[in-house]
């Protein structure tokens, strides 16, 4: 089973990018697309993201036999909705959603009887909108595709597929270990890093100027964290809240057993705990998910 017209719905980052790595990786294949705000999709068709930027999003979906959902996970359900009327038959409707088991419902719920293939290509930036969007976002990065009980096994294989020939290597999970998974490695971050940069902001004793002047280091990389797209981290959080919550306890209690080891001078615990994490990262990086470069491989005088 191959794909020969793809849809994008929402044109954004994720949305963008899909949309020119279907063009640059996959030319034979058609790309259609829409987005709900009308500027975006001016400047997605000046850019040339996908191949027609429709007015309506029945009509952009009207003969694909792939629609991926590139829009917030808490607008899934409306989008759903939206391009009921043109879907035809036999297509089968992804996302590329940070949340899965909440997607999944509102998807199965909205689209009654249309193939359902959740998914997720774990990849991005803090940038957004439609001049985001690069065609080589997804080469060797994960996407994880997470199939409801008794999937057809030829759509889930095409659509595998699809996303590695964008360049992404595919993983086939449950939407729950998702859910877990994606709660530590993406989500609590992001929680973390909004939080400590919003500590920061808030400080009475340090002003703003100081807290720009020396962000160099650790601070640095928190904030283009806390700069993603404020409404897709919102309905991250609120999706996928079980896991999120279960994984902030974790967390929170690791850092009061920090907390205490600094109080009593516990230099041992500490160092422990530091040689500890400083090994999942050399992981991560010959996983070839980083860059061991110093500095993580930026230049003197980039940001």
């Amino acid at each position: 089973m191959t794909f020969h017209k793809v849809a994008i719905i929402g044109l954004g980052l994720l949305g963008g990018s899909t949309g020119l790595a279907v063009q640059a990786y996959l030319p034979g294949v058609a790309t259609t697309g829409w987005d709900a705000d009308d500027a975006t999709r001016v400047r997605a068709a000046e850019r040339g993201l996908v191949g027609q930027v429709f007015d309506d999003p029945a009509a952009a979906v009207a003969g694909a036999d792939l629609v991926i959902l590139c829009v917030p996970v808490g607008a899934m359900s409306a989008a759903a909705a939206a391009i009921a009327p043109g879907l035809a038959d036999g297509v089968i409707v992804s996302d590329v959603g940070s949340s899965k088991q909440t997607v999944a419902k509102a998807l199965a719920d909205a689209l009654p009887g249309v193939a359902v293939i959740p998914a997720h290509p774990v990849a991005g930036t803090e940038r957004s909108g439609p001049d985001a969007g690069f065609a080589s976002l997804f080469q060797k990065r994960w996407c994880i595709i997470t199939p409801p009980e008794g999937a057809d096994q030829a759509k889930v294989a095409a659509l595998s597929a699809f996303w590695e020939a964008l360049g992404a290597r595919v993983e086939v999970m449950t939407a729950q270990h998702h859910d877990m998974v994606l709660a530590v490695t993406s989500h609590l971050p992001h929680l973390i890093a909004y939080t400590i940069v919003g500590t920061a902001d808030d400080l009475e004793g340090v002003t703003q100027s100081e807290v720009i002047k020396y962000s160099a280091g650790g601070f640095r990389d928190f904030t283009r964290i806390a700069a993603s797209d404020p409404t897709m981290w919102r309905d991250v959080f609120l999706s996928n809240k079980d896991a999120v919550l279960e994984m902030l306890q974790r967390f929170t209690e690791d850092l009061t057993a920090l907390q205490r080891s600094i109080r009593l001078g516990d230099g041992d615990a500490l160092y422990r705990h530091f040689a500890r994490t400083r090994a999942i990262r050399r992981s991560i990086i010959e996983e070839g998910q980083d860059d061991a470069r110093p500095d993580f491989g930026r230049s003197d005088h980039s940001g």
